[in-house]
């Protein structure tokens, strides 16, 4: 699936809004346990499959998986392993995806403060009076835990907060962040919800 910055943004206006989409799990012909995951602004596309035999489709690529009850390991073909943290919301699952943000150094900066962008032009904004940008589309106020490593982002716009997990390489210069992404059970017919009617996959 190909995202651009409005589909993001799409993306998390759905995930904040009032009404919840409560889907029941999908089974599929695989054997029952697998589990089925789309996003809740596309319940149609399936974007993570998780087999019963340990084995797992993630974005249409193979992993072999492994899964604790705050993590998803995903292991390639050539053993390489990505972790992604999630949390389960009753029929809905918020898995974490991570980015690398690479510091804008024309731009002032301390920390976590400054201009982070990616190679796509996705770009977070973060100010010393507290305040962000994401995508030059969305704004709000931030708050840091250190300790914790995370960033509770909180809109201007009617959109629910978002916690981040963050981490600063030690030169500075390279932020990533986990972002949460809601799920529900992928529905091959199903709709996103959103004020007015509603949105096909």
């Amino acid at each position: 699936m190909n995202f651009h910055r409005n589909g993001i943004g799409f993306g998390r206006r759905v995930a904040g809004a009032a009404a919840v989409m409560v889907l029941s799990m999908v089974l599929s012909a695989c054997g029952a346990g697998t589990e089925k995951w789309a996003y809740i602004h596309e319940p149609g596309e399936e974007i993570l499959e998780l087999k019963s035999n340990g084995k797992a489709v993630y974005k249409s690529a193979e992993y072999t998986y492994s899964r604790d009850s705050d993590h998803i390991t995903l292991t390639d073909a050539a053993g390489k392993s990505e972790e992604h943290r999630y949390v389960m919301d009753g029929d809905r699952m918020v898995f974490y995806e991570r980015s690398v943000y690479t510091l804008d150094e024309s731009e002032p900066s301390d920390g976590i403060i400054g201009v982070w962008k990616q190679d796509n032009g996705w770009q977070y904004q973060f100010t010393k009076e507290g305040k962000f940008s994401e995508e030059s589309i969305f704004f709000g106020s931030y708050l840091v835990d250190e300790a914790a490593g995370t960033i509770k982002l909180m809109y201007d716009d009617p959109i629910e907060d978002a916690l981040l997990y963050y981490e600063l390489d030690s030169d500075g210069k390279h932020l990533t962040i986990d972002y949460p992404w809601p799920m529900v059970a992928y529905d091959p017919g199903g709709t996103a919800e959103k004020e007015g009617g509603t949105i096909g996959p």
